[in-house]
């Protein structure tokens, strides 16, 4: 073989390697985004879960609130 055919293996064994670590590289963030969009889903459903969770501790709280004030009109009533 001549320099030159030796050369043009070595590029492409040179070009197929290169390939190859492109390809693994595509498929391992693919893994990660698609692991990073599932983490994002979770972590929003999490978030809506909290926030209905927060609006119903806040109905919660208005509701003992104003049984408060109704006992504490009763006990005004019973003093005056």
């Amino acid at each position: 073989m001549s320099s030159t055919a030796v050369q043009d293996i070595d590029s492409l064994g040179s070009l197929e390697e290169r390939i190859q670590q492109a390809i693994q590289l595509v498929s391992r963030l693919r893994s990660e985004k698609q692991a990073a969009e599932e983490r994002a889903a979770e972590a929003k459903a999490e978030a809506e879960r909290l926030s209905e969770e927060v609006q119903a501790l806040q109905a919660e709280r208005k509701q003992v609130r104003q049984r408060i004030e109704k006992l504490l009109g009763q006990i005004d009533q019973l003093s005056a």
